[in-house]
């Protein structure tokens, strides 16, 4: 019966665990905080464990320093890299004396590179064999290993007495040899790897076309200093991802979760961009007195201004952001320029055409079109028609090329976002809609 009792607690506890989970993000600080310290033990070390860097730090942070201790000892030496990072240089050497001497050397050696690249990611507690190890002596080793001086166990690494990288076993590979047979006869010499310093959007890459769970991290010495695994990776990818999009939308990108961000913070992020395209949008109205005599003589034609530069913006926010993406996948690359602007010249004249003939006859079959577009109105259909083709050709090709041209200068691509595009088109839209405007109803409305 107790143990019933005990097993219906546990089921309790980890279905608690499960819902605090889930809700997390949803919860305040405070909440957070509250319903953590109500997990038992076991509980609180998994949650705390599968929390995002910026949640552990936040937890951390309001802990007394022996439970500080706890908490931090659990995690590996990448993890707490990671943890000092978020908190900040301030906190570093508090955090490291917290740790153990072994520990806290890692740490260190990790705090040495770059956050974003290889070494920064990278975990320094991978499998170490001889090559001169038998299967047996391997396995053995791997055993005593396993207990303390491994984060993760994906493929063992055959090094030698000057830890340099000489080769790699996977463990299906090593469990299924023979057992007499040495390290060096079933080991693979042909060993994919990455220096410290390669950018975690160049990992992620290579994970993703090579399909593995762990790379090792080598020096130009050949000295294995970690492993990069894919777990690491997929943190990394997603920060990328979310720093494009914030960029892709006009945003800086954001430090910290949305509801994280004070409104100060926030306001700062956003409104850099849109001032920048506040002014930029200003030109609209510098294009709209300069072609103030069309608009007076043809008033008819401010009726299709939000139609036609709208129309171009969408066309070219559409283009910038497929060719971004496709940049940042490795799709395309800088050489292909020209088959990108071959594909987006046919792609816009088509698009426009659809657009165009969709409002040609729009107006050609709107009742009361006499009164509304004059009697002159199979001409303002044309205008518009034309006007459309133009102004989204104009916009595929300025989407398209803009993130090479900003690649080319060293700029990120992404930052050719849609607004910046959609500003950009909707000036010149304005100028290509009166110019043909100004060709087609000339001594007609004009």
């Amino acid at each position: 019966m107790e143990n019933n009792n005990q097993n219906l607690d546990e089921t309790h506890d980890q279905d608690s665990m499960l819902v605090l989970t889930d809700t997390w993000s949803a919860l305040t600080p405070d909440e957070r905080r509250e319903k953590f310290k109500e997990l038992p033990r076991t509980e609180a070390e998994e949650l705390f464990l599968s929390l995002k860097t910026h949640d552990q730090a936040e937890l951390i942070s309001e802990a007394g320093s022996l439970e500080k201790r706890s908490w931090i000892r659990l995690l590996a030496p990448d993890d707490v890299a990671d943890l000092i990072q978020e908190m900040g240089l301030d906190a570093k050497d508090d955090i490291l004396s917290l740790l153990d001497p072994q520990t806290k050397r890692e740490v260190t050696a990790l705090l040495a590179y770059a956050e974003d690249a290889a070494g920064g990611l990278m975990s320094s507690r991978f499998v170490r064999l001889r090559p001169d190890m038998s299967v047996d002596e391997a396995i053995s080793y791997i055993r005593i290993q396993a207990k303390t001086h491994v984060e993760t166990i994906y493929y063992a690494y055959a090094l030698d007495s000057e830890q340099r990288l000489l080769g790699v076993v996977s463990f299906r590979e090593l469990f299924s040899a023979a057992p007499g047979k040495s390290i060096n006869e079933i080991m693979h010499t042909d060993i994919l790897k990455v220096p410290p310093e390669m950018d975690q959007e160049q990992i992620g890459r290579i994970f993703s076309q090579q399909d593995l769970m762990a790379v090792p991290v080598v020096d130009d010495q050949g000295v294995m200093k970690g492993i990069v695994t894919f777990d690491d990776v997929a943190t990394a990818i997603q920060e990328e991802a979310t720093e494009d999009i914030h960029k892709i939308g006009g945003v800086e990108t954001l430090d910290a979760p949305y509801l994280k961000i004070s409104m100060f913070e926030m306001l700062k992020k956003r409104g850099g961009w849109l001032m920048i395209l506040f002014l930029g949008e200003m030109f609209t109205a510098t294009a709209m007195a300069f072609f103030e005599d069309e608009l007076s003589k043809a008033v008819v034609l401010s009726m299709f201004i939000p139609l036609i530069i709208s129309s171009g913006g969408n066309s070219g926010s559409q283009a910038s952001t497929l060719i971004i993406r496709a940049i940042a996948l490795r799709e395309v690359r800088l050489r292909d320029w020209w088959r990108v602007l071959g594909r987006e010249l046919v792609t816009g004249i088509c698009l426009g055409l659809v657009l165009g003939s969709i409002g040609f006859i729009r107006i050609m079959l709107w009742p009361n079109r006499e009164s509304l577009y004059t009697t002159h109105y199979a001409l303002v259909a044309a205008t518009v028609c034309i006007s459309v083709v133009g102004v989204v050709l104009w916009g595929t090709i300025s989407g398209s090329m803009l993130p090479f041209i900003l690649k080319k200068v060293g700029f990120d691509p992404a930052s050719a976002s849609a607004p910046a595009v959609a500003t950009l088109v909707d000036v010149t839209g304005l100028v290509i809609y009166f110019t043909v405007a100004s060709f087609i109803l000339h001594g007609v409305l004009l």
